[in-house]
Formats: structure tokens, sequence, C-alpha cells
């Protein structure tokens, strides 16, 4: 996919959550901005209640996306279901929509009322939507080939040489240059990189090398810096995810479960939509 097609792919996403959002806001406005003592007075109270044709509707749709965006996105990850026909981040952001867009629908299968053990599942579904947020940021951050792929460390580390070898043995590079090499490559810091590597250039253009020579030995000290901070993000974010699914995975079992009670309980008392 190209990154214009990506952009509309993302925006199309937003656009329609956003829409559907106003559209139910618009059309129930009235309703939920009545009080909850009130409301049985609605005019179409049985429409927009939650075990109304309208609101359970909402109710049932909003469950099959987040049951269909967690069920398709674990079998591309886990065990490679459409590898071949869809890649891994697209799916993600698919997966992402279902469960942002589902959880709203299902927001307004409530009537806004809540109580009880329906608020456990609201706010776990509130807790598994925002950590999917922070976990999709987290994502992004992870470097990745040019098809979308995740690295891996061993990837990383096998792109990396010994830069000081390589330089002495091709350009014979005194020990004075390789040190100032081995402490920009050393530096987190990138203003401090900035400034080092044009201090790199100044000593690399006093030395009797061809413009060339310099401009590889400058293009070679970036490309493993670069690789050298891939590494370290790469550390931090496989940190993070540990802490994350800490966050994510629970609430996201504990909203299934009461999901499936709360539905368990409708089809007890009777409440079958239309059928």
């Amino acid at each position: 996919m190209k990154k214009s097609a990506h952009i509309a792919y993302i925006s199309g996403m937003i656009l329609i959550t956003i829409a559907v959002t106003l559209y139910l806001f618009y059309i129930g406005f009235t309703y939920y901005n009545t009080s909850l003592e009130e409301r049985f007075y609605h005019p179409r109270h049985n429409w927009f209640k939650p075990s109304g044709i309208y609101g359970q509707g909402l109710g049932i749709l909003g469950t099959v996306m987040i049951l269909f965006g967690v069920t398709i996105y674990i079998a591309r990850k886990r065990y490679n279901f459409l590898a071949k026909h869809i890649r891994l981040k697209y799916l993600l952001e698919f997966h992402i929509f279902l469960c942002t867009l589902g959880p709203i629908l299902v927001l307004f299968h409530t009537a806004f009322k809540f109580g009880g053990i329906i608020s456990v599942a609201f706010w776990s579904m509130v807790a598994v939507v925002l950590s999917g947020v922070a976990g999709r940021f987290i994502y992004n951050q992870i470097p990745k080939t040019i098809e979308g792929r995740q690295m891996t460390m061993n990837e990383l580390k096998e792109m990396k040489t010994d830069l000081a070898v390589v330089l002495h043995q091709k350009f014979n590079l005194e020990s004075n240059t390789l040190e100032i090499i081995a402490d920009l490559m050393s530096d987190e810091n990138t203003t401090d990189n900035r400034k080092k590597l044009g201090y790199l250039r100044k000593v690399l253009n006093r030395k009797d090398l061809p413009k060339s020579d310099r401009s590889t030995i400058i293009k070679m000290v970036k490309n493993e810096i670069s690789l050298s901070k891939k590494i370290r993000r790469l550390q931090a974010m496989q940190r993070l995810f540990k802490y994350w699914h800490v966050a994510h995975m629970p609430f996201a079992l504990i909203m299934l479960v009461i999901v499936v009670i709360h539905i368990g309980v409708t089809l007890a008392f009777g409440y079958k939509w239309i059928f």
C-alpha cells in the first residue's frame, strides 16, 4: 500500500468513527438528554432504550465488531492467518478501528445508563480502548523493515559492524580519529551527536582523503548511529510492551467475560431483538 493510500485508509476510518458518533448523538440527543426518571415518557423510549430494537441492535453490532476485531487480529498475529494478503500493521489499524467504533456503539446501547456489573464492563472497555491507543503508539516506535515488518533484535545486531576495524582497514584512519567516532557512537544525545559529526567532518577535511571517501565515512558513521538508536528503541519498547500487556489483556478478558454474562442474562429474560 502506497503512503498516500495508507493515509487515506487511516483517514477514512477516523472519519467513519467521528461521523457515526455524531450521527448517533444527533438522532438520540433528546432521549439521552432526558433524565433517567422521565425517559419512560419519551415518545421513542421503546426505540432508544437498551432493550429496544434500535438500542439492542447497537449493542449487538458493537459487540460483533469488537469480537471480530479481536479474533481476526489474534488469528493474523499468532497463526499467520491471511499473512499473504494483508500486512500486520494494516490489520492492527483495522483492529483499532473496530475496537474503537464497537465500544462507541455499545456506549449508545446502554443509553448512558450504567449500574452494577455493566459499569464494570464499561470501565473495563474504556481501559481497553485507552490502553489500545497507547499500544498503537508503542508499536509505531518499533523499528520496521521497508515491508512494515517488525525487526528483531538479532536482525538489528547483525546489521551492525565493527566500525572502527572497518574504517581502519579501508581508510587507514589514525587512533585519535577512531576515538572521536567511538565517542560519537556511545553518545545518545542527538544535539551532541550533531556537534560531534560537525567536528568529525572538520577532522576528516584536514586529512589527505578524497572527498568521496570522507562522504563515505560520514555516511557509515550515521548508519551505525541510526542502528544503535534502533536497538536502544527496540529494547525500550520491548520493556514497555511487557507493562502494556498487564493493562490491556486483563481488562479485555474482564470485558469479554462480562459481555458473555450480560448476553446470557438478556437471553434468559427473553430479549431476543428482532428474532
